[in-house]
């Protein structure tokens, strides 16, 4: 793993994959299968991993949470950077960040909440676990208007915000006021765009975003970072095709699920058995892998 500080060109030069966690059948976090997906991903020229939904960090214990910080460690390659997850529950998050100043991670993302939460505590909230861990942290915007461009302005004042993730899905990606008004208040170059391939290309050609995080990257990463390149030589017939290449696997993803499509995708690609799902999510059917099988086989 790079142990280096943050540095904004990470964003641009790389995906960042946000891949799944492989559990054994007894829900024990597999270093030997994480590794495989982890090597996959480096093979297609990624150097960047978030650890986050996919990897179900919602529902990970706490008592886990250490050692699958040492284990993602041990497994990347030494020019690949990581970020794991803290929270959302504030109070775990306040534990996760202990385990965390210990090691040599550069920051964690903030995992978002719509439940028992307000504007001015999440704010309040982020200052709070990214003093106590040192770092300023990356800020998962999931949700239209979750905090306020006011809110993300005086942060950004603060120093806590190391960059952010921009996820809010939209019809039309091109028409988001939220996201024109943070590009006002907040640099470009640490801002990436949150949702995959689809709204890639928008967002960082229409909007100047610097970067995308992605799940297929996960499956194709080669074409995923081709598509990043395309993007910023301006090729926009290739990256409208590499678009398109992933949309079948993608639309699984907003039809089923998109973490529990891209866990079993892993595992149907032949890059690595990921095991089951943590309860709070249940596995998909036979009838639906079989979709997924088939949206694999045309990649």
């Amino acid at each position: 793993m790079l142990n280096a500080e943050f540095e904004p060109s990470h964003l641009a030069t790389s995906v960042f994959a946000v891949p799944p966690l492989a559990r054994d059948q007894q829900g024990v976090i597999s270093a030997e299968e994480n590794a495989r997906i982890v090597q996959h991903i480096e093979r297609g020229g990624v150097r960047s991993l978030l650890y986050g939904g996919n990897a179900v960090f919602y529902h990970m214990r706490l008592s886990e949470y250490a050692a699958a910080l040492d284990m993602l460690a041990q497994i990347t390659g030494g020019q690949t950077t990581v970020v794991p997850s803290i929270g959302p529950a504030y109070g775990l998050a306040v534990d996760q960040v202990d385990v965390l100043k210990e090691r040599e991670y550069g920051t964690a993302m903030l995992l978002p909440s719509r439940d028992v939460v307000d504007q001015q505590g999440i704010a309040s909230g982020v200052r709070r676990l990214a003093e106590r861990l040192g770092k300023p942290l990356v800020l998962y915007l999931k949700f239209d208007r979750w905090l306020s461009p006011d809110l993300v302005a005086a942060l950004e004042q603060d120093g806590v915000i190391s960059w952010i993730k921009y996820a809010v899905v939209l019809d039309d990606p091109g028409q988001d006021d939220y996201l024109k008004e943070l590009c006002e208040i907040f640099p470009s170059e640490r801002m990436v765009s949150g949702i995959g391939e689809q709204p890639a290309i928008v967002h960082l050609r229409d909007f100047g975003i610097t970067g995308f995080t992605s799940g297929c990257v996960c499956v194709r990463p080669e074409k995923s970072m081709e598509m990043l390149q395309a993007i910023k030589a301006q090729d926009w017939e290739l990256a409208e095709a590499i678009r398109r290449y992933f949309l079948p696997l993608e639309d699984l993803r907003n039809e089923y699920s998109p973490i529990r499509v891209l866990h079993h995708a892993v595992a149907e690609a032949g890059i690595a058995k990921t095991g089951g799902l943590l309860p709070m999510l249940s596995d998909l059917g036979e009838d639906v892998i079989a979709k997924i099988r088939d949206a694999i086989a045309g990649m």
